[in-house]
């Protein structure tokens, strides 16, 4: 399926501020591939994808993220680390700079949209400086049908300037680069970095204030599946978790890949139109759907390519991060539309270098709002700066970049939805078994599969469970296609005595996270931590 260019209608951006601009409006992926490599910003790779460079950044700048603080959000929004006020008069200051930058440039319009339920719709005109940055717009968010855009009217407004750099003395920013959420004025404005993660990351980072708070709805960082018994599933997790790759499944309709919403009528659906999935070491024996995805319409970023244009995914000499953008169409067994009812099982993934935490085990209600809270997973050497052995990553609800609400608030609705749904929460360790990073092995991807099958086909229900000493969690005794010795992690570890000493170590980190949400959580939430005896 390839869409082509979907209307000839044209429009005026001068009430952005915008003037005399050079518009494309709603250019089809083709022309902004083909745009791209004229303009010699991008190259075509052997699979027909488009592969680009973004640049300085090639992940988020968290540092770099603002929101307004103003009627709006000043009573409401986790003001700290995460969630860095902003001056609303810096802001307009700023966007008129911007704008300015853009005017009398060649500018690459789209109208789009977020939320695949329709009562929950968020209408978007996104305006890129770059063709490639709008072709990512393309395939990330919902696209509207031709009689839809004739009276398409935009709530929300992306302003994406990657070439326009901010002096920070001057613009109130902290650096060069930028992404500020303006909840009164509706606009995600972002400068100075080329990275198009933050422009799907705006959009969703005010989704995620907006739907709590006026539509009693859970937004959530998660991909998303369904079975032929109407039956939805929930993966959380973080970056390198394996979200994505658990979630396409040959044997269920992929719902979504990063970014959901749960009604207060029990219905999962879709934030997005595509995919933004990692490459690194990707191949079509592991990530079948992810790798037969990248064809004509995906967008490669920062991957490394031979002399005949062949991507070489082990290659990480740009980042870690190598990524690709694809329209969800590009995976041939999704649900349509990206709704889904009936949520059964939640996934908690994570991916614990130390070897401590077992490959599955049940939460109770009280352990998943807790492990909700914490959004656990690991680092290890090479994935940042500075990191030469692995540390614990602690990122509140699994998306704490993105949360603009204490995430309390979150965890009561997730809690809530939990009893009243009755679904089963199972937290899913996808890291190393038989020692820490250095020492063990990663968890075979098969078996992670077949205990997550399991899960799904009620296979561990009725199986016998022993508890974790220290995490309080129950460990599956026995999963069909899984060896019995897997299933207990000390069980793999040659030393029992040092697995004891490492369990304690991440028990007390988790602990000390904690911390900082003990005073807004109820005791059931802090029975569901680890005990050290």
């Amino acid at each position: 399926m390839v869409e082509k260019n979907q209307t000839t209608k044209s429009i005026s951006v001068e009430n952005l501020g915008i003037r005399d601009a050079k518009v494309h409006y709603q250019l089809s992926s083709e022309e902004l591939h083909n745009e791209t490599i004229s303009k010699g910003q991008g190259t075509e790779a052997s699979s027909g994808a488009l592969a680009v460079n973004t640049g300085e950044f090639t992940g988020r700048s968290p540092k770099d993220r603002f929101i307004v603080k103003d009627e709006i959000t000043e009573d409401k929004v986790w003001w700290g680390n995460i969630n860095l006020p902003f001056d609303s008069d810096k802001f307009d200051a700023l966007y008129d700079k911007v704008v300015d930058y853009l005017s009398g440039k060649e500018i690459y319009v789209r109208d789009c949209y977020a939320c695949a339920e329709k009562e929950y719709q968020l209408n978007i005109r996104v305006v890129n400086e770059y063709p490639w940055s709008n072709m990512f717009a393309y395939n990330m968010f919902l696209r509207p049908s031709e009689s839809e855009l004739e009276s398409f009217d935009p709530e929300w407004t992306v302003v994406n300037a990657p070439g326009f750099m901010a002096d920070a003395a001057v613009d109130g920013t902290r650096q060069h680069n930028f992404a500020i959420l303006n909840f009164t004025r509706k606009i995600a404005l972002i400068g100075g970095t080329g990275y198009t993660g933050e422009i799907k990351k705006g959009i969703f980072s005010a989704l995620n204030f907006i739907l709590p708070v006026y539509k009693n709805t859970l937004p959530m960082h998660c991909s998303a599946n369904v079975g032929d018994d109407g039956e939805t599933a929930i993966f959380f997790g973080l970056s390198g978790t394996g979200k994505t790759t658990l979630s396409a499944d040959p044997n269920r309709k992929l719902i979504g890949d990063d970014e959901h919403g749960w009604t207060g009528e029990n219905r999962v659906f879709n934030f997005e139109g595509g995919c933004y999935a990692k490459v690194i070491n990707l191949s079509e024996e592991n990530e079948p759907d992810i790798y037969r995805a990248i064809k004509p319409g995906a967008i490669l970023e920062n991957v490394i390519m031979n002399s005949k244009n062949e991507v070489d995914f082990s290659n990480t000499s740009i980042t870690q991060n190598t990524r690709v953008s694809y329209p969800i169409y590009h995976i041939d067994n999704i649900q349509i539309p990206s709704i889904g009812e009936n949520p059964k099982n939640i996934f908690f993934l994570t991916a614990d270098a130390f070897g401590v935490l077992p490959p599955i085990s049940k939460l109770t209600p009280g352990q998943a709002a807790y492990h909700f809270i914490s959004g656990y997973t690991a680092k290890v050497a090479g994935t940042e700066e500075g990191i030469d052995e692995p540390m614990p990553n602690f990122s509140a609800c699994f998306g704490a970049p993105f949360m603009p609400l204490h995430p309390t608030k979150y965890a009561e609705m997730l809690s809530a939805k939990m009893k009243e749904a009755g679904v089963n929460v199972w937290l899913v360790n996808t890291g190393w078994t038989g020692g820490p990073y250095g020492k063990g092995t990663r968890m075979k991807l098969k078996y992670t599969r077949a205990m997550i099958t399991a899960a799904l086909n009620n296979k561990l229900d009725d199986l016998p469970y022993r508890t974790h000493p220290i995490f309080g969690l129950k460990m599956p005794e026995q999963c069909p296609n899984v060896p019995d010795e897997v299933l207990n992690p000390k069980d793999t570890w040659a030393h029992k005595d040092a697995y004891d000493v490492k369990a304690k170590e991440l028990a007390v980190s988790f602990n000390e996270n904690f911390a900082k949400f003990a005073e807004h959580a109820n005791p059931e939430i802090l029975a569901g931590g680890p005990v050290i005896k």
